[in-house]
């Protein structure tokens, strides 16, 4: 699923330090994609409303962004109030700051942050790191035999292409599997090629390791990559090396923004990819 422009990017709120980043976070690519901005505070009761501090905020956002950008208060779970609020509006994007924790820290994808990614009805941003960078010049694309896997190489482009950043293709494949390999690289070679058609620079490297979301967080980090761009995928698949699992797990984990997209319909990259 393509980030949808003129859309709606549904930032939530807390007034935390990691929800403010995120606030920022949305500012480009709103640019970028020509949307409007809605900020949504969630309160657990009526008296956390802080309705000065949310306009202030507002008019701030505005200010720094130049986009449109309206405000709403809501009482509930944060996580899932965003859903319940993505849907309804029919969100093209949602942008969500996490609380940065000990690196590599294993949930198995029950965190609820995952859990709201997992049921999401659009694209979801999720930003942990402290430190706010309106730069992205290395897009990570995690890759492999999945059709799903395949789905997501025109919005990485997109992204690509909105803020001129090269992207780096990393397959994780175990290393007693030699045939999985194999069969991995003439796909490699179809999707360097797409991407290079389209004009957009990529690199691709293979991981022989078990251990799949450290090693991709780890590769991002050694390349200074700015962001992960991974698809949604809500079931474990029996042979693939980034099952569901892994693609929850890493939001968990990363300490660079992640953008996890939602599957489509097959035919959405009959244009090149197969």
């Amino acid at each position: 699923m393509a980030i949808k422009e003129n859309g709606v990017i549904l930032i939530p709120i807390d007034f935390s330090k990691q929800s403010l980043l995120a606030v920022k976070n949305s500012y480009n690519i709103g640019k970028y994609t020509r949307s409007k901005l809605l900020l949504m505070h969630v309160v657990q009761k009526a008296s956390d409303e802080n309705k000065e501090e949310l306009e202030k905020l507002r008019q701030q956002t505005m200010e720094e962004s130049g986009l449109d950008c309206d405000c709403i208060t809501v009482k509930g779970d944060i996580f899932e109030e965003t859903d319940k609020m993505a849907e309804k509006i029919g969100a093209s994007l949602i942008v969500a700051g996490l609380e940065p924790h000990v690196k590599f820290r294993s949930f198995m994808g029950n965190s609820p942050a995952s859990k709201f990614i997992k049921n999401s009805p659009c694209p979801v941003l999720t930003v942990r790191s402290s430190q706010y960078s309106p730069d992205c010049k290395n897009i990570v694309m995690p890759f492999d035999l999945s059709p799903e896997s395949r789905e997501k190489v025109a919005t990485v482009v997109q992204v690509a292409k909105y803020y001129g950043a090269d992207i780096r293709i990393v397959s994780i494949f175990d290393p007693n599997d030699a045939k999985y390999e194999n069969e991995l690289l003439p796909y490699l070679h179809q999707v360097k090629k797409f991407i290079k058609d389209r004009n957009v620079n990529c690199t691709n490297k293979s991981i022989p390791s078990k251990n799949v979301v450290e090693n991709i967080v780890e590769y991002a980090n050694k390349n200074g990559c700015d962001l992960i761009v991974q698809m949604n995928k809500k079931n474990m698949a029996l042979g693939e090396m980034f099952s569901g699992t892994a693609s929850q797990r890493l939001v968990d984990v990363s300490n660079i923004p992640v953008l996890t997209i939602n599957p489509m319909k097959r035919e959405s990259i009959s244009s090149g990819i197969h």
